[in-house]
């Protein structure tokens, strides 16, 4: 029985859907944007990397022939140096929003089409009763923040005086989202869990779809740096995923980084979450290497989004798709005949598009494997295609949106 990898690559888009313009994104294009930056020379960074964007491996998968497909430009660098060794096209996203859930979701077959909940860009951005009911239930002395805000920015604005007053950090940005950062020791991590999990409760009745506990250590003199510990507290899919599918039918499913997050650990199988791209790709090959017969991985790669998407970090985005590049020999090699390995994203997030926040992004897809015939899958009009492939491969029969290549 033939087994399933499925890789997102959080936030590597391919450029702006249709409707980007309607999410203030029209002409983002993480992938391009990035590979123009570095052959004009400002990708390069002393000690980190220089030149034009080398992603040979993905090239070839067909990388810079989805992105001339997305966008009708071919990126610097990305034509394939040899014959095309996988099978690749690009989706457009239907659910709304342009977040990490709704991108998940709707590749795992539920595309998500009704608006989630956002908090205005004001000061204060949270509504009065919500923040009350916050501090009166976890028992906290206040808040700070309580605006939009980078996450890295904001802590180095209010660390010195949250470990002073013990008040957490609350803020926001333009996806639904209430994140929650807080000092590891000075605050402490199960207490911070605790007060995300009570946030995640009140923020039911405004449909936000996450809670993020930030973690984060440090101080004044020395700096503050948040943690791996960070944690999501998402809203449950509102339909059968492609994981509960896999549940349902006794298959064996690791899901690795942050998956068992989004999805609000329903049907995520075994847990993994290690710290960093590395780390969660060395897991997730190990985890396919033992994998059994009609078994999945589904992987989720956060470093490019959370380490130099949000922070507009060109050289930093980078470098980390060369690294990830330089690795799919090893991806290559723990498959076997029968298997199936799709990479994808989930949004985009232009490190040299305004503001911190996704884009609203076409994503790549690139399915290969020792029986996946190479070419042209063309435009694909839901992301939830991605989900139906995987799950005719795997022979679970339709899911409830997308059509299998």
């Amino acid at each position: 029985m033939p087994r399933a990898f499925l890789i997102v690559l959080d936030s590597v888009g391919i450029g702006g859907g249709p409707d980007a313009d309607a999410y203030g994104d029209a002409g983002s294009d993480t992938v391009g944007h990035i590979a123009e930056a570095c052959a004009a020379g400002r990708g390069d960074r002393a000690g980190l990397r220089r030149g034009p964007l080398r992603l040979p491996h993905l090239a070839t998968l067909g990388l810079g022939l989805a992105a001339h497909g997305a966008t009708g430009r071919l990126p610097p660098h990305l034509a394939p140096e040899d014959a095309v060794t996988g099978a690749y096209g690009h989706a457009v996203e239907t659910a709304a929003g342009k977040d990490t859930p709704s991108g998940h979701w709707e590749i795992a077959g539920v595309p998500v089409r009704e608006p989630w909940g956002h908090f205005p860009d004001t000061v204060p951005a949270f509504p009065p009763d919500l923040v009350a009911d916050l501090v009166a239930q976890a028992g906290l002395p206040g808040i700070l923040g309580d605006c939009h805000a980078s996450g890295t920015a904001i802590i180095e604005r209010y660390g010195a005086e949250h470990i002073r007053t013990g008040k957490p950090i609350c803020y926001t940005s333009a996806d639904s989202v209430f994140q929650i950062a807080a000092h590891e020791t000075a605050f402490g991590l199960d207490r911070l869990h605790a007060t995300c999990r009570i946030a995640r409760d009140l923020c039911d009745a405004h449909r936000v779809g996450r809670v993020i506990a930030r973690p984060f250590i440090g101080s004044a003199e020395a700096g503050f740096r948040r943690t791996a510990n960070r944690k999501d507290y998402a809203v449950e899919p509102p339909a059968e995923t492609l994981l509960d599918r896999l549940a349902a039918q006794g298959r064996a499913v690791v899901t690795v980084g942050k998956i068992g997050d989004i999805f609000a650990h329903r049907a995520t199988g075994r847990e993994i979450k290690p710290a960093g791209n590395a780390a969660c790709l060395d897991a997730a090959l190990a985890a396919f290497h033992e994998l059994p017969d009609g078994g999945f991985v589904f992987l989720n790669l956060v470093d490019f989004d959370t380490e130099h998407g949000h922070r507009r970090d060109v050289p930093g985005y980078a470098a980390e798709l060369e690294a990830f590049d330089a690795r799919l020999p090893e991806i290559r090699a723990v498959l076997r005949p029968g298997d199936l390995c799709v990479i994808t994203a989930d949004h985009g997030n232009d490190p040299t598009w305004t503001g911190t926040e996704h884009t609203r992004e076409q994503v790549p897809i690139l399915a290969f494997g020792p029986e996946i015939a190479p070419g042209p899958l063309g435009g694909r009009s839901t992301f939830a295609d991605i989900g139906a492939t995987v799950a005719r491969h795997l022979g679970l029969g339709p899911l409830g949106a997308g059509q299998p290549w």
